[in-house]
């Protein structure tokens, strides 16, 4: 098993927030903040009903667009809205990790949307930019965790390449347990394209037949 992190990461401070969405859906939640992230990046620790010793957990990356504003280009925002229901129904954790744009940046982001309406998709748009398809690194979630006392949980995601890497940073990932799919008239190609790039857990028919539509 690869080295864990050399620099252990601490709770800064604990607040309690109660959350209400756009829905009217309410959750109460106990936000975390940390000394000693690996990459110096202001991530939050959600803590969301009653953690048990294999809590449900989500790594959401930040998405301006989709979280604050609701572009339909993107599955974030309904996905950030679904975590926290789930979550505080079984009880556990979603890490609010500061890597807009997969990792590259908000106007990286939209440069690269850009791109993709020239026909481009997500992955081709950063490559064209000379930016990694996915720049996202989970050091800092596995400090967090363990700063939380979580050293094995479910992951809430459809990215293999999450729950592969927080097991080689030394935490037990039990199971990976797939989000809903959320699709509109303007993500289809991109969530495909996590489908065919990177091996998301969504039904790649049902996409393949709403793309051609």
């Amino acid at each position: 098993m690869p080295d864990t992190p050399a620099v252990v990461a601490t709770p800064r401070s604990r607040v309690r927030v109660p959350l209400r969405f756009h829905d009217g859906y309410e959750a109460d939640a106990e936000v975390v903040t940390f000394h000693g992230l690996a990459d110096g990046q202001e991530h939050v620790a959600v803590i969301l009903g009653e953690p048990g010793p294999v809590p449900l957990v989500r790594l959401h990356s930040e998405c301006l667009t989709g979280d604050v504003f609701g572009s339909a280009r993107c599955d974030c925002g309904p996905q950030l809205r679904e975590a926290v229901e789930r979550i505080a129904e079984r009880g556990g954790v979603l890490l609010y990790l500061r890597q807009e744009g997969r990792g590259i940046g908000l106007y990286n982001k939209l440069d690269a949307y850009a791109l993709q309406d020239e026909g481009l998709d997500t992955y081709e748009a950063n490559a064209a930019l000379g930016l990694p398809e996915d720049a996202r690194d989970y050091t800092a979630a596995s400090q967090m965790l363990r700063a939380l006392g979580i050293g094995e949980l479910e992951l809430l995601s459809n990215n293999p390449d999450k729950a592969d890497q927080l097991r080689s940073l030394g935490i037990d990932v039990r199971d990976r347990v797939p989000t809903g799919v959320f699709t509109t008239a303007h993500n289809v190609r991109y969530l495909r394209a996590k489908v065919l790039q990177t091996q998301h857990t969504l039904p790649l028919a049902a996409l393949a037949e709403l793309n051609a539509g």
